[in-house]
């Protein structure tokens, strides 16, 4: 599923959000290689201070899985201020419908216990990204993205039937890998091929429910950090509510999920009177989940 974050919800999912830049970082700082900087194990750079949008895929437990990142092209963004190469001396396009999207990228090592590929490379989660990415931006008035991306990205834009159409600049040496600026549009009916090539029906975003249970998860992890013991015992109690939440398929049963969360919380030395702080009655749900 996908769950977007910006400015206004942001302060709601502080470990997503942690999760996401550990991610970048072991893909970008790791695997990929790029000459970006890594602190404590996470890729965060100056542009993840200006408020960007992130579309971010979790797996049924609340991990991320996949992520992208988008920028204003009206004010700084990397085309413009860091891959400004690429461009080969030409201005950078500028306008409120173009948005650009960068850091995509999924976790392989998880994915690879999970769900596989779609089509020959190319997982689902990866799609589910696209879909996120292209539908929550066309929402927005968004009409088209810019991106900046390796020969690897390009191969598989094009296999998910997401072919960029057009480029901007010139393909240049960027640290290990080339790289280019392609160009996509958010309209319907790109969404409808990548749809189709993924097997992908109905919406890809998080439901009420499952928004709940996401802010629940964050809440139990911040209890859990706040609780005082062995690092042992903590990850364990840590797995067990995750799978609980993972299960819960009614607002009775995530109920009762954050009820125990309150109550470890509470029998944990010195963290009583923070569990109430950390863990506020959530808005009650209606019906069950679906």
């Amino acid at each position: 599923m996908i769950l977007v974050i910006d400015s206004l919800n942001k302060h709601e999912f502080p470990e997503i959000l942690d999760d996401m830049f550990r991610l970048r970082g072991r893909v970008f700082g790791g695997r990929l290689g790029w000459e970006v900087e890594v602190t404590d194990g996470r890729e965060i750079d100056a542009f993840d201070r200006l408020d960007p949008l992130y579309v971010i895929g979790l797996d049924e437990a609340g991990h991320v899985i996949s992520c992208a990142r988008a920028l204003q092209t009206t004010g700084p963004h990397m085309l413009a201020d860091v891959f400004s190469a690429i461009l080969c001396g030409e201005p950078p396009l500028r306008s409120a419908n173009l948005w650009e999207s960068t850091r995509f990228c999924v976790d392989t090592e998880r994915l690879s216990l999970g769900r596989g590929t779609v089509k020959g490379t190319v997982s689902h989660a990866t799609c589910e990204l696209m879909i996120g990415s292209l539908e929550y931006l066309r929402g927005c008035g968004i009409t088209d993205i810019v991106t900046v991306i390796d020969p690897v990205m390009d191969r598989v834009l094009k296999r998910s039937n997401n072919a960029p159409y057009g480029y901007v600049g010139e393909t240049v040496p960027m640290g290990k890998v080339p790289a280019m600026a392609a160009l996509l549009d958010t309209g319907e009916e790109r969404v409808e091929r990548v749809r189709a090539f993924a097997g992908i029906e109905g919406s890809v975003f998080a439901d009420a429910t499952a928004l709940a249970r996401l802010k629940l998860r964050e809440e139990v992890l911040a209890t859990a950090r706040a609780m005082q013991g062995e690092a042992a015992t903590i990850a364990v109690l840590v797995d067990y509510l995750d799978a609980q939440l993972a299960a819960a398929r009614t607002s009775h049963e995530t109920e009762a999920v954050r009820l125990l969360a309150r109550e470890l919380a509470a029998a944990a030395d010195g963290v009583a009177a923070a569990a109430a702080t950390l863990l506020p009655e959530p808005p009650r749900l209606t019906g069950a989940a679906a």
